[in-house]
């Protein structure tokens, strides 16, 4: 079936969070399913939930989660562009994997077109010996005020010549206006590009949608190509980034283990508890800002941050310092992980304004003796190892920069190949590390999980195949998988 060019076919959004990722994920399973090779590309994402890559660089986790849906290792080239939020103007650039510095919002803005042939040449790369690539845009399509210098959506669609197709979210409503807006905004060529529309997020009766379906098509042309009900096994699945987070996160109600996470503002890697939720007697907690930690958790996890110094003045804004002071007290335990590791320890320093201005140096919460230094290269890479305590495996990745050393790390959390990592208190209450990832290992898990409610049985951590199976399924009974299929080969309709 493969076609030359390669087969290729981009999903953009009327909006933001109208789910390209997830139907995206689904259809690199369904089509992979079928024999295909398939690479998934995102040419620009902007998130905190990063993931390590084969040849050593990061992408968004959303495309790591694609390229486990195509059956092949993450790489670099699936997500060229990655912007790291720090602030809520500026962010650090990942490009083609490695760390290029930190731009504010006008800068990038003047920096895309520059970006654009590197754009390209990955995607070509990724394209070689690939018989499909499904491409994900970002944001909204009908971002025409930024058009001069898009790479995320029509601009890159224009530049490798690909045919689009338009995912609206009938779930936050309005979805007429948004698929009929976004084709009157565009201008002829781009129009062009687009080979139809899908309807997103559907819940009730599919046939009361129809009069909808002849409107659109009477006002662009456009054919529908599936209306997808809601798939309620998304949420097994890490998300994206952080907006999903925004109403806090509770699972497990009247569960044997309470598990508390703070929100930070600008927390990364936050699907490092997805296992932790899978759990049907635990209880996760994400806690939003302006609430305290809940009086009875078992266990506070301190998360990754891609601003730790600013998200250690947040957590103190939020009074969770106090929080966390009489969590211990009433004898809860404690873990940092990566940034939260490092907010543990006794002071940060910046020397080299890693995260800010330059010698800026804070003091920790103080509940290990270490302290941490921001310097040196960012460690990226996949490690595993075992437990310090328990000796039980643990596998994982690191990504991070900084350097900790203090006197609680003579007592590591975790060995990882031969040498130390991480740190814990001498009455072994409060431990951190830098490893990503930790909580999915089902035997570390079950170890931590039965030191918090001794006699408890772990269940199973979350089927992530099992639900991109479920997924591709899902989407092959409700798209016309063979118009799609058609338009990636650019062929003509029967």
């Amino acid at each position: 079936m493969p076609s030359d060019p390669v087969a290729a076919l981009m999903l953009q959004g009327t909006g933001s969070d109208v789910g390209k990722s997830l139907l995206t994920a689904g259809l690199c399973r369904l089509f992979a399913r079928r024999d295909l090779a398939v690479r998934p590309f995102k040419p620009q994402n902007m998130s905190n939930n990063a993931a390590v890559t084969d040849d050593g660089g990061e992408i968004g986790r959303a495309q790591a989660l694609q390229a486990r849906a195509c059956f092949v290792s993450p790489h670099s080239d699936m997500n060229p562009v990655l912007l790291k939020p720090e602030s809520d103007t500026g962010a650090q650039l990942v490009v083609q994997g490695r760390v290029e510095g930190h731009a504010g919002a006008r800068t990038y803005h003047h920096l895309k077109k520059s970006l654009l042939p590197r754009v390209l040449d990955s995607y070509r790369r990724l394209g070689r010996g690939a018989d499909l690539v499904l491409v994900e845009g970002a944001g909204s399509a009908a971002e025409v005020n930024l058009r001069a210098a898009d790479i995320a959506n029509m601009g890159f669609a224009e530049a490798a010549d690909l045919p689009v197709v338009l995912v609206g979210d009938i779930d936050r409503g309005g979805v007429i206006a948004a698929i009929v807006g976004t084709w009157e905004v565009l201008p002829p060529s781009e129009r062009a590009r687009l080979a139809g529309y899908v309807i997103n997020k559907f819940r009730g009766d599919v046939s009361l949608f129809q009069p909808a379906v002849d409107i659109i098509k009477a006002r662009t042309g456009l054919p529908c190509l599936g209306i997808v009900p809601f798939f309620a096994d998304a949420a097994r699945l890490p998300a994206e980034d952080a907006a999903s987070l925004e109403s806090g996160r509770d699972t497990g109600t009247g569960a044997r283990v309470r598990i508390v996470v703070p929100r930070l503002s600008r927390i990364a890697n936050f699907d490092d508890f997805d296992p932790l939720a899978a759990e049907a007697d635990v209880a996760l907690t994400m806690v939003p800002p302006g609430r305290p930690l809940p009086l009875d958790a078992d266990l506070v996890i301190l998360p990754g941050s891609k601003s730790t110094i600013a998200d250690l003045a947040f957590f103190r804004a939020q009074g969770w310092d106090i929080d966390l002071a009489a969590h211990l007290r009433r004898g809860g335990k404690v873990i940092g992980i990566c940034a939260g590791y490092q907010m543990l320890g006794t002071r940060i320093d910046d020397p080299k304004g890693v995260e800010g201005p330059a010698g800026a140096g804070v003091e920790g919460l103080g509940l290990l003796n270490v302290a941490t230094t921001m310097a040196g290269d960012k460690v990226l890479r996949e490690i595993a190892g075992h437990d310090a305590v328990s000796n039980l495996p643990v596998r994982g990745y690191e990504m991070h920069m900084g350097r900790t050393h203090g006197p609680d790390a003579a007592r590591p959390m975790l060995m990882l190949e031969g040498r130390p990592d991480g740190a814990r208190s001498i009455d072994g209450r409060v431990a951190g590390c830098y490893l990503h990832g930790l909580f999915a290992d089902d035997q570390w898990r079950a170890g931590l999980l039965a030191d918090l409610r001794p006699g408890r049985e772990s269940g199973p951590g979350t089927d992530v195949d099992g639900v991109l199976d479920a997924l591709a399924r899902h989407l092959e009974a409700h798209l016309d998988i063979n118009a799609l299929w058609r338009i990636a080969q650019r062929s003509p309709a029967p």
